[in-house]
């Protein structure tokens, strides 16, 4: 049976809500902790507690943790950034490691590769591909090797108050190394938590090179396709989902596909052919777990989007065990 993953967020937040995606297939629950902590969810745990207790069935909960991710700092207010403008960096609260990379050519992906800004040198940059910026949003810069520690400060505090939120899962982005991985469980048993799944989040060229040291050490691979996306030509990315997936199955290794899955449907009832042909076939070539991320988290739809992400995937199963 393929895990379905929504993810927690504004629009979902409410039991009722909850309690129908339980009810449309969904399996667990996904809580990012890039812009707060857990304790900070609680109100939003609870309300995945009542869903349980009113539909009689229980979930995962994996907490996708902080860690070495680069991303903007706090803003005033959202900014937008238009095509063919000519902006100051400075004004944007760009990570340390990211302003001293900043050369001219270089290029500066912001919230998931949404905003594209070209460095005219290292305090301008034109914007390639426009829209609005706001703040705790991702920056990739290709090509930049960034050496960061795979927990923060938050990360550790969020981990201490794991079990007794009822979390099941840890979903540690950016893996590079297997050693990041035996960091992350060391972190985990000191916390009192070792028993909870380490989900191995492939976000980048590092993580696509070492998997040989992390299938050993991760619970789960994630092909995490959004920053993945970010460090190659979109082009190139099936390739790799389709090279990690085969590592996974040779391994004996469970994989999750993740990001954008059924991204029209943040505002559409009815997803896209393509999207449906994405998740069928993501099962097809092996998926233990399948996630959506924004869909849920702040689309319109999130009772709709799990009952497609539910459905497809059953059928994919079903036809897999018929071949």
């Amino acid at each position: 049976m393929v895990s379905i993953y929504g993810t927690l967020g504004p629009a979902c937040a409410h039991s009722a809500t909850l309690a129908e995606m339980l009810r449309q297939g969904m399996t667990g629950v996904r809580l990012n902790l890039s812009h707060g902590s857990l304790m900070e969810s609680a109100s939003a745990i609870e309300a995945l507690r009542q869903a349980e207790r009113i539909t009689g069935k229980k979930t995962d909960l994996l907490i996708d943790m902080q860690g070495p991710e680069l991303r903007l700092g706090g803003l005033p207010a959202p900014v937008t950034l238009p095509q063919g403008a000519e902006i100051d960096l400075a004004a944007l609260p760009l990570p340390q490691a990211v302003c001293a990379a900043l050369a001219p050519d270089r290029e500066l992906l912001l919230d998931d590769g949404k905003l594209l800004l070209r460095c005219i040198d290292a305090a301008r940059a034109i914007v390639i591909r426009g829209g609005t910026l706001e703040s705790r949003k991702s920056v990739a810069v290709p090509g930049l090797p960034v050496k960061l520690p795979p927990l923060t400060d938050l990360d550790r505090e969020n981990l201490r108050h794991a079990a007794a939120m009822g979390v099941t899962g840890v979903m540690q982005p950016f893996v590079r190394s297997g050693d990041d991985l035996w960091q992350v469980r060391a972190a985990m048993a000191e916390a009192g938590c070792p028993h909870l799944r380490l989900f191995a989040k492939i976000e980048d060229a590092a993580g696509i090179a070492t998997l040989p040291q992390l299938l050993p050490a991760a619970d789960e691979i994630v092909i995490a396709r959004g920053d993945l996306g970010n460090a190659m030509p979109l082009w190139q990315l099936p390739a790799a989902q389709k090279h990690i997936a085969a590592a996974c199955r040779a391994a004996n290794k469970p994989f999750m596909v993740v990001t954008q899955m059924l991204q029209s449907m943040t505002h559409s009832p009815v997803p896209t052919r393509a999207e449906v042909s994405d998740v069928f076939n993501a099962v097809l070539d092996g998926a233990a777990s399948v996630m959506v991320t924004g869909e849920t988290a702040v689309g319109e739809y999130p009772a709709q989007v799990i009952r497609y992400l539910a459905a497809t995937a059953a059928v994919a199963s079903h036809y897999l065990s018929h071949l």
